[in-house]
């Protein structure tokens, strides 16, 4: 019986990786890529890995936004990236917060809500990526934490070119020995 081919994985957090973190990001007017995020994406792609984001919107349980205008700016990424042929194959997103005013997002701790790792396992499940073929691109130590407790390689990512950053750990990523 032959074994499945083996799939990676990159996992983006959000704002302050792909995009400027303007705070709570959530019009797609306004958004602003960071430095070679697009490019980065494009790469994943090309290199046949799963690119997902993981993103805490702990804005949407804060009554700062609604999901809906979360997905309208989900909607614009994924305008922008399939524009220069590149796609995010899933968003995950955690909008609790223990403090949300409307009941259904005020969890304390909520298992999605990094540092948890609960949106980095189920993209792993999602996508049938072993963790150790798997890397988080965060500018968090949330991200890292996260990372750490999925058993995912955790790179942190603190400005410049994306694309630079993404292709040297792709690369080792995927040139690690398969025994």
């Amino acid at each position: 019986m032959s074994q499945p081919p083996r799939r990676y994985a990159v996992i983006f957090d959000r704002d302050g990786v792909l995009n400027v973190d303007t705070g709570y990001a959530f019009d797609p007017e306004t958004l602003a890529w960071m430095p070679g995020a697009r490019a980065a994406v494009a790469r994943v792609n090309a290199a046949g890995a799963v690119a997902v984001i993981t993103t805490n919107q702990s804005g949407i349980g804060r009554g700062y936004y609604s999901e809906d205008q979360m997905h309208a700016f989900h909607a614009e990424m994924l305008r922008q990236l399939a524009a220069e042929g590149a796609r995010i194959d899933r968003i995950y997103f955690a909008p609790h917060h223990e403090d949300a005013p409307e009941p259904r997002y005020r969890v304390a701790d909520h298992p999605d809500r990094k540092p948890n790792p609960g949106m980095l396992l189920k993209a792993l499940a999602d996508f049938n990526v072993a963790p150790s073929d798997a890397i988080m691109i965060g500018d968090k130590e949330s991200d890292m934490e996260a990372a750490r407790r999925a058993g995912v390689g955790g790179h942190l990512y603190r400005g410049g070119d994306l694309d630079a950053f993404v292709a040297e750990r792709l690369t080792a990523l995927m040139s690690k020995d398969v025994s």
